[in-house]
């Protein structure tokens, strides 16, 4: 047990319960100030940059959304969203945002707001042929919305909140017209054979059919949906962990794109 190596799961697990041990041995009362919980953070070996990044962050946190009713189970949300809470200065953060927007995840600005960024999916043949070798295995899930809009707010000095939404309202219009067409077709198909008298007594099977058809196709959001939100916090997870440099967006040190399509031609044949 000594020398075995703690998953990652069970790693948290256990580092989480530990400090609700060590907490709970403190007097909390109905609660605790900033300083007594920086204070509690010493006690229990937690830095308070972390602390302070996870307040923020709790002090950030949207109200959760009511979504009910069988459309909304049906075709899914209109826009999906993450944000986070990033330790930098604003301008730098928005920066590398924006670099890694363009060259990595192939968007290209639309809009440039004083309090916000949009992108838009690249369009061309470089970017149509980098989305389909999909270098690395990555799947360019950004590029799939409609638009994907990044707003970095200053909280206290050197932190800042960054909040990325993507519109996803192109594939929920795509899934409604399949299936409405797949239903116009069973409704047809219904009418003509109750008119003909044929199938009797089931006029009704193409609509049986192609209803739960239908319904599948609007309910495949899903897994769309999973990947893009997934890219969402993989961008924010890169920001986090100063993966993603400002230094990254200076002139002159981006490739062109047909080196990169090259180098990604040349991975795919010998990945060594």
């Amino acid at each position: 047990m000594a020398g075995e190596l703690i998953g990652r799961d069970a790693l948290e697990r256990i580092i989480q319960r530990a400090a609700e041990l060590q907490a709970g041995e403190q007097d909390i009362g109905e609660g605790l100030t900033e300083p007594e919980l920086l204070a509690l953070g010493q006690d229990v070996g937690i830095p308070s940059r972390y602390l302070r990044q996870a307040l923020l962050e709790e002090q950030t946190r949207p109200p959760v959304e009511a979504r009910g009713g069988l459309m909304a189970w049906l075709v899914g949300p209109g826009r999906l969203s993450a944000q986070r809470v990033v330790a930098g200065e604003p301008t730098a953060v928005d920066r590398a945002l924006s670099h890694w927007m363009q060259q990595e995840e192939l968007l290209q600005v639309k809009r440039r707001y004083p309090d916000q960024t949009t992108w838009e999916p690249k369009v061309g043949a470089f970017a149509s042929i980098q989305r389909a070798l999909g270098s690395g295995g990555r799947r360019f899930a950004l590029a799939r919305a409609a638009e994907v809009a990044g707003r970095v707010t200053p909280l206290e000095s050197g932190f800042c909140h960054v909040q990325l939404v993507a519109d996803v309202r192109n594939g929920r219009t795509q899934r409604l017209a399949g299936a409405s067409t797949l239903l116009g077709v069973g409704t047809a198909a219904t009418g003509a054979l109750w008119l003909m008298g044929l199938l009797a007594p089931f006029p009704f099977l193409p609509l049986l059919i192609l209803g739960p058809a239908a319904a599948a196709i609007l309910r495949s959001h899903r897994a769309q949906h999973e990947h893009i939100q997934i890219g969402l916090e993989q961008v924010l997870d890169r920001l986090e962990r100063g993966e993603i440099k400002p230094g990254h967006a200076l002139p002159g040190q981006q490739a062109s794109p047909l080196l990169r399509i090259a180098e990604e031609i040349r991975t795919l044949i010998n990945p060594r």
